[in-house]
């Protein structure tokens, strides 16, 4: 079973139907799939064959769906990297999944010249670089038909990487459409990062034979074009971007006419924002709970203004359970159904030592009413979402206590109306340790780690609230 011959096959009847537009340039479903096919040779010629991991850095593109598209086809291993993190960062992605290839933009890598040149795209130039890889995967991964390696944290905080096979993401995009109903006469306005979504979106959306209107530069001007000269009819976005359209004077009340749903996902929705929404635009945004370990199992389909701040009921193909309840009926969120992710890569555990009789654990806390909708009242303390990108607190503090004048380091989230959370810290200096400017700190911080990670502000503190173990209380 392959992703990509999947979409091959179900977009038969498609091929001169618009697949992606971005800017002044689009292609079709044929084009689309034939470039991917051509860019494979090209990759195939270079020595990308079956199970290789395949680094893709690329900014989000048409060229990086063609990309994507083509290493799935010949069976490789898509990893993504983001272009917005910092070369550290981008380093310990690529060294962390021990990639055999990286496909990349050239100026996105340091140290990346001098690659193959990968003719064929619509305007990008990309490069193949072949690298040494350290250690063989688990026999495991050679067993489970692996199409992507999400890196990510996971529920543990310990870096990882979600292996996702195709029988997975083919499972978990059927899954998800029960919810979005996804069509060929559907355009999609797109403005989140491909490099963190993309498996349950962008590929659902190609398998439907949808038309994909890349909004993502030069926003909001690319979004209000996608709604007016586009006529976009569905909008997969975090509350950030539903604010900044709440706000802009360049779009009327009867804007959204065409808008049959608008998804707010990748962090909780605040009321705020979607009171402003539906005040101006008439209707209400569709919140959804998605997981990268589980795919998108909840969505909130209907009970209108009286279900705001709830993620909606399980859809059909998921089951939910709530363990350890308190007395208010909070518990935390375990999660069953099909598309679940196959493996953590490194270390590797196999899907049967994360899942617990096919229950996936996953931190967050959460409560149901009596007709089964789903409110998250709390998160992992670990992580703080802002706009809608995970910041792992402990990953944070690790970074600022290798500044000379830290000792330790709290790293915490603070509410936000607009941006979801606020990444904040309290730090503790050395003993004898001069004053610390803030600034000189933050600045420590931006080249160690991606902006959006860095702590908006830094409380200075003689101590740290610690456990009886001596661990830090968060």
């Amino acid at each position: 079973m392959n992703i990509f011959d999947t979409i091959k096959k179900e977009t038969q009847g498609l091929h001169g139907k618009l697949a992606v537009i971005e800017g002044d340039e689009s292609i079709t479903y044929g084009d689309l799939l034939t470039r991917a096919e051509q860019l494979a040779e090209t990759l195939r010629a270079g020595g990308v064959s079956r199970l290789h991991r395949v680094g893709l850095l690329c900014d989000d593109s048409i060229d990086y769906i063609i990309a994507s598209l083509a290493v799935l086809s010949l069976s490789a291993v898509v990893v993504p990297v983001s272009p917005e993190q910092t070369a550290d960062e981008i380093e310990t992605v690529i060294d962390k999944i021990d990639v055999d290839f990286i496909v990349a933009e050239p100026g996105l890598r340091q140290g990346g010249s001098g690659g193959k040149l990968l003719p064929g795209l619509t305007a990008k130039e990309l490069q193949l670089i072949k690298r040494t890889v350290r250690h063989n995967p688990d026999p495991e991964y050679y067993r489970i038909n692996p199409a992507f390696i999400r890196f990510s944290s996971g529920t543990t905080g310990t870096s990882k990487g979600v292996v996702l096979s195709h029988e997975a993401i083919i499972e978990r995009t059927d899954a998800a459409d029960q919810g979005l109903r996804i069509t060929s006469r559907d355009t999609v306005l797109w403005v989140l990062s491909m490099s963190f979504h993309f498996v349950v979106t962008i590929l659902l959306f190609l398998r439907r034979g949808a038309t994909i209107v890349l909004c993502g530069h030069q926003y909001p001007k690319s979004l209000i074009e996608g709604v007016t000269k586009h006529q976009g009819t569905f909008i997969y976005s975090s509350p950030f971007y539903y604010s900044l359209l709440s706000r802009t004077e360049n779009l009327p009340g009867d804007s959204l006419r065409h808008i049959r749903l608008a998804v707010s996902t990748a962090m909780k929705l605040p009321e705020q924002v979607a009171e402003e929404f539906s005040s101006k635009f008439g209707f209400e945004l569709t919140e959804a709970y998605g997981i990268i370990e589980v795919g998108l199992p909840f969505i909130r389909l209907g009970g209108g203004k009286d279900k705001r701040g709830s993620v909606g009921k399980p859809l059909p193909d998921f089951e939910i359970k709530l363990d350890s309840k308190d007395k208010n009926g909070v518990g935390e969120i375990r999660i069953r159904g099909k598309g679940m992710l196959d493996a953590y890569y490194s270390p590797w555990q196999g899907r049967d030592d994360i899942l617990t009789d096919g229950w996936f654990k996953t931190g967050d806390l959460g409560k149901t009413d009596e007709e089964g909708f789903l409110t998250i009242v709390g998160r992992d303390k670990d992580v703080i979402n802002f706009v809608g990108m995970k910041v792992f607190a402990q990953e944070v503090e690790g970074v600022l206590n290798q500044h000379p004048q830290v000792k330790e380091s709290l790293v915490y989230g603070v509410s936000h109306a607009e941006y979801g959370q606020l990444p904040m810290a309290r730090i503790v200096l050395q003993e004898g340790a001069g004053a610390l400017d803030g600034n000189d700190l933050r600045r420590f911080c931006y080249q160690r780690m991606a902006r959006y990670k860095v702590p908006k502000d830094f409380e200075f503190v003689g101590a740290l609230p610690k456990t009886a173990s001596g661990k830090i209380k968060r």
